[in-house]
């Protein structure tokens, strides 16, 4: 299982109060097929600025950066549930040295670097002149999805791993003077001539002394995309958390709060749409709101054959084909997206209400 943490505006900062707010969650997914499991944790920032300055002279336990140590630490929950191997996943910002040295035992990391670390003996000098002479493992070639400035497009990796002893920073921190890791190059060959390449140092855990190890730990990275989608159904491609009047404060936070949980299930959904994973009803829905759900299945069905809920009435996918039509999907044209699944969730939501008044259970 895959624990990936992000952190995401959702106030920004204004010239006068200079406060601002943002949102970091953690969320599990499926390592294998690549299925939302669902939130684990979140917790919420206010900035006001002012001590960037002091930064190095404070304890991890006073930083804003303790969050990326804190979720991690709540990963741990997923492994005492019984998931046999759960590895935590962040982009630059998590590289925080407590991170790695304050790590609980049971959950692994992925996390690309940002700093130049100064490595212990035998091999010494910066991170990033350790690999130069370190032969390819060998080649992957990965889908690279669109960006700001930079189109879709399918790059070819070369990958180089070795193992480092990175040593603690000259500040103060907590944990031992040296972690033990395995660095994970990805470097792009012959990217396009209005492209930059793409380049990634993966620091791990894991093991990863061979070709196989270092794709899938590539693979593990590149699930990072799904908390990145997750803000995008928050915000412009979905319930657009960031245009809401409401006050700042706990009414808003409330909001913020309900509207992650939503777009939880509605990105379920949406990668489950074609029932590839065979995820059940449960990840998201309650069981007992099934038969309310195979009511409203039957008022939706079509004369045709495209017009009929394909997926068994006890998977995701299911639940996935009712929103959709709720939603105004009329099962010829495209795919149902994440706007299309949120209305039809909002008034799938109703609906049960409805139900549950008309049984007698509130």
């Amino acid at each position: 299982m895959l624990a990936i943490q992000d952190t995401t505006s959702l106030r920004d900062a204004s010239n006068t109060s200079k406060r601002s707010l943002h949102l970091h969650p953690l969320i599990a997914v499926d390592a294998a097929d690549g299925s939302l499991l669902g939130l684990v944790h979140a917790a919420f920032l206010h900035r006001s600025g002012g001590r960037r300055e002091t930064r190095k002279q404070r304890p991890i336990a006073e930083k804003e950066s303790r969050r990326w140590l804190e979720a991690t630490i709540h990963a741990g929950s997923l492994a005492q549930a019984g998931a046999t191997c759960v590895t935590v996943i962040a982009d630059r910002e998590g590289d925080i040295y407590e991170e790695f040295a304050l790590r609980p035992p049971e959950v692994d990391l992925v996390i690309r670097a940002q700093q130049d670390r100064v490595l212990a003996e035998p091999i010494g000098g910066l991170l990033s002149r350790c690999l130069d002479g370190v032969a390819e493992l060998g080649r992957e070639s990965v889908a690279l999805p669109a960006g700001p400035g930079r189109a879709a497009r399918t790059a070819t990796l070369a990958l180089r791993t070795r193992p480092v002893r990175i040593k603690a920073p000259n500040r103060r921190c907590c944990g031992p003077d040296e972690v033990a890791l395995w660095l994970v190059e990805a470097r792009e060959i012959d990217p396009p001539d209005e492209a930059s390449a793409a380049h990634w140092r993966l620091l791990t855990t894991h093991a990863v002394p061979h070709l196989a190890a270092a794709r899938q730990i590539i693979g593990f990275y590149r699930q990072r995309w799904t908390i990145e989608q997750l803000f995008r159904t928050m915000k412009t491609k979905g319930f657009d958390i960031e245009s809401s009047q409401v006050e700042e404060g706990g009414p808003f936070e409330n909001l913020a709060a309900a509207t992650l949980i939503a777009s939880v299930q509605v990105l379920q959904m949406v990668r489950e749409r074609d029932g590839v994973a065979r995820r059940p009803l449960t990840d998201a829905f309650d069981p007992a709101d099934q038969p309310a759900m195979a009511a409203i299945n039957a008022t939706l069905d079509g004369k045709t054959e495209r017009q009929k809920n394909p997926h068994p009435p006890n998977s995701l996918a299911w639940a996935s084909w009712i929103c959709a039509r709720l939603g105004g999907w009329n099962c010829y044209y495209g795919k149902p997206g994440p706007i299309t699944i949120h209305n039809g969730l909002l008034r799938l939501r109703a609906l049960l209400h409805g139900w549950r008044l008309r049984g007698g259970v509130v």
